[in-house]
C-alpha cells in the first residue's frame, strides 16, 4: 500500500529504529513507547489487521512471533516477562491500519491495561 506508513518503513523511504529485518518481517521501536521497551513487529507485506490473518498467513504471523520473542531476549526482557499485543479496529486502539504486534516490556504491566 503505497501511502501507509509501516509500508514506507518496510521499504526504507520512512527512516526508523530498527532493530530486525528478515524476508518476511520488519522490526522498530515504537516512537511512542508505552514502556522502556516498545518494538513493534510488521509484516513486510502489507495485511490491513488482525482481523484479516488467514491461513495463508499462517508463516508470517508466525515470524511475527519468533522474531518478537528473540527480541525480547536480546533485550533483557524475557526472564521479567513481557507483553505480546494485537489492536483490532479504532476502538482497540489500532491507529495505524497495517498488522502489527506491539512487544512491551521493562516494567511491570498493569491489567487491564492503561
Amino acid at each position: 500500500m503505497s501511502n501507509c506508513i509501516f509500508c514506507k518503513i518496510v521499504r526504507d523511504e520512512i527512516p526508523a529504529k530498527i532493530v530486525h529485518r528478515d524476508d518476511r518481517v520488519t522490526a522498530f521501536h515504537d516512537i511512542n513507547a508505552q514502556a522502556p521497551t516498545h518494538i513493534l513487529i510488521v509484516p513486510n507485506t502489507h495485511i490491513r489487521g488482525a482481523d484479516e490473518i488467514s491461513a495463508a498467513h499462517a508463516e508470517t504471523v508466525a515470524a511475527m512471533f519468533t522474531v518478537a520473542n528473540a527480541l525480547a531476549e536480546s533485550h533483557g526482557i524475557a526472564a521479567s516477562g513481557y507483553r505480546l499485543v494485537f489492536n483490532v479496529g479504532p476502538h482497540a486502539g489500532q491507529s495505524v491500519f497495517h498488522l502489527h504486534l506491539h512487544l512491551l516490556g521493562g516494567r511491570r504491566m498493569a491489567w487491564p491495561p492503561g
